[in-house]
C-alpha cells in the first residue's frame, strides 16, 4: 500500500477525489484525516494543478469558487507547515505581503469599530464617521487585485495555470462588488439602529472576513505557487510592470533585482517574419490595419514635416478622406477660414507648449468631437500631429450603467 501512496498518478488522483467529495458536502473532519494519510507535504502548485485538471474535466469554475473557503479548510493544516522562501524587500512577493499586512490593520480598526456599533443602544453619529473612515482605505484593494489579474495572473497563464486564477479573480470581484455596497450603505441618509445592525451583520462584517480569507489564500497558496512556478526574469518583468497599475495603501520598498542569468522564458519573444513587435505586443500589418479601420473613431497622422502621412479606412467617415491627401501639406487640407488655426496648433505642439487641441461642433444630426494631439518620441522630440474624429451623440446619451453581463 506505501508503494501505491508514494505513486505519483494513484496520490493525484487520490487528492482529486478528496476535492471531488469537498463539493460533495463530505465531513471536512473526515476528509483532513485521509488527507493526512495520503500525504504530509503536498504543495501549493500541486493543489492548483489538481484544481485546474477538474476544471479541465468539467468542474465548472463556479463550484470550484463556492467550496474555495473549504479547500484550504481541509488543506490548512499542511499549507500552514509549507517552508517559504526568502523574500527581499521589493520583491513583488514581499510588496503584496506588506500591502496584506496594512490592510489587515485596517480590517482590525473597522471590524473593532463595527463591533462597538453594535454595542451600542442608540444610533451614533460619531460611530458611523469612523466607520465611514476606515472603509475608505480598503477602496484601494483593488489595486492590489488589479496587479494580480492583470500581472501576475497572465504570467502564470504562460505556464498553463489558468483556472486557479479565473477562480480567485471571481471572488475578488464579489469582494469589489460588496465593498461597493457598504459605500452605497454609508452614502445614504438617516438608518435606523435595527437597519445598522442588521446591514453590519448581513454585509459589512462578511466582507472583512472575506478579505482576510483572501489574504490567507495569497499567502499560503496562490504566492507559494508562484514561487515555484516564475523564474527571477519573470519576476523581473511583474516588478517592472507593477508602477503602472499602483499599490495599496504603502509604498513599495526598493532594493530587488532578478538575478542575471536565471533560466527562464526569454524576454524578448520570437518575432515571425512579417510581424511587427511594439513595446505592448506584436501585430501583423493586416491586423494593425484593420485595428484602425475597426475603431469608432477618424484617424489623420500629420508628420513632422506638415504632410499627411496616414488616415484610417473608419465604415463611418465624419470628413472625407481619399489616397489622394497622402503627402499633402496639411495647410491645404482646411478651409482657408480655419486654416491659421491649425498653423497655430502644429506650432504650438512643435514649441511644446501644447500637447492637445480639442474642439467639438455640430454636423445635421451628428455631435462631433475633434481632438488634436502632439505625438512625441521618448525624448520628447516631435513627430508629428494625431487627429482623432467622433461622432459622440450617441454616447451623450449614455446614462446610469449597462456591464458586460447584461450583453446579448
Amino acid at each position: 500500500m506505501s508503494d501505491q501512496i508514494n505513486d505519483r498518478k494513484h496520490r493525484r488522483e487520490t487528492l482529486k477525489q478528496i476535492i471531488r467529495d469537498i463539493h460533495l458536502n463530505k465531513d471536512p473532519l473526515e476528509l483532513k484525516n485521509r488527507f493526512k494519510e495520503l500525504i504530509s507535504g503536498v504543495g501549493p502548485t500541486e493543489i492548483a494543478e489538481l484544481e485546474q485538471e477538474l476544471i479541465a474535466e468539467g468542474m465548472p469554475e463556479a463550484e470550484i469558487k463556492r467550496l474555495c473557503d473549504v479547500h484550504v479548510s481541509v488543506f490548512k493544516d499542511t499549507l500552514d507547515q509549507q517552508s517559504r522562501p526568502e523574500e527581499t524587500p521589493g520583491h513583488p512577493v514581499q510588496t503584496f505581503k506588506k500591502e496584506n499586512r496594512a490592510v489587515e490593520k485596517e480590517t482590525r480598526n473597522l471590524r473593532e469599530t463595527l463591533e462597538k456599533i453594535k454595542a451600542k443602544p442608540e444610533v451614533d453619529s460619531g460611530s458611523i464617521s469612523r466607520w465611514k473612515e476606515l472603509h475608505q482605505p480598503l477602496l484601494q484593494l483593488d489595486r492590489h487585485y488589479s496587479r494580480k489579474e492583470n500581472i501576475l495572473f497572465p504570467f502564470l497563464e504562460k505556464h498553463a495555470i489558468s483556472g486557479p486564477p479565473s477562480v480567485m479573480w471571481a471572488i475578488q470581484d464579489d469582494i469589489r462588488a460588496q465593498l461597493k455596497q457598504v459605500s452605497a450603505f454609508l452614502d445614504q441618509g438617516q438608518k435606523s439602529k435595527q437597519e445598522i445592525d442588521t446591514f453590519i451583520n448581513e454585509h459589512a462584517l462578511p466582507v472583512i472576513t472575506a478579505i482576510e480569507d483572501m489574504i490567507y489564500k495569497e499567502e499560503n497558496i496562490m504566492f507559494p505557487m508562484c514561487m515555484e512556478t516564475l523564474s527571477e526574469q519573470e519576476w523581473g518583468e511583474i516588478s517592472g510592470q507593477s508602477d503602472e497599475i499602483g499599490y495599496c495603501l504603502i509604498v513599495p520598498d526598493s532594493g530587488w533585482k532578478p538575478s542575471e542569468g536565471q533560466p527562464g522564458r526569454p524576454k524578448e519573444e520570437t518575432v515571425q517574419k512579417g510581424n511587427l513587435k511594439f513595446k505592448t505586443g506584436i501585430l501583423t500589418p493586416e491586423e494593425i490595419s484593420l485595428i484602425f479601420d475597426n475603431l469608432p473613431v477618424d484617424i489623420t497622422f500629420v508628420d513632422k514635416d506638415d504632410r499627411v502621412k496616414y488616415f484610417s479606412s473608419a465604415k463611418e467617415r465624419i470628413f472625407p478622406r481619399t489616397p489622394a491627401i497622402i503627402g499633402r501639406e496639411v495647410k491645404n487640407c482646411h478651409p482657408p477660414d480655419s486654416v491659421h488655426v491649425v498653423n497655430k496648433i502644429v506650432e504650438e505642439f512643435k514649441k511644446g507648449t501644447k500637447d492637445v487641441a480639442d474642439f467639438w461642433i455640430t454636423m445635421g444630426e451628428m455631435f462631433v468631437f475633434i481632438r488634436y494631439f502632439a505625438i512625441r518620441n521618448a525624448e520628447g522630440e516631435y513627430l508629428g500631429t494625431l487627429e482623432v474624429t467622433q461622432n459622440v451623440s450617441d454616447i451623450k446619451k449614455l446614462e446610469g450603467q449597462k456591464r458586460i453581463l447584461d450583453w446579448n
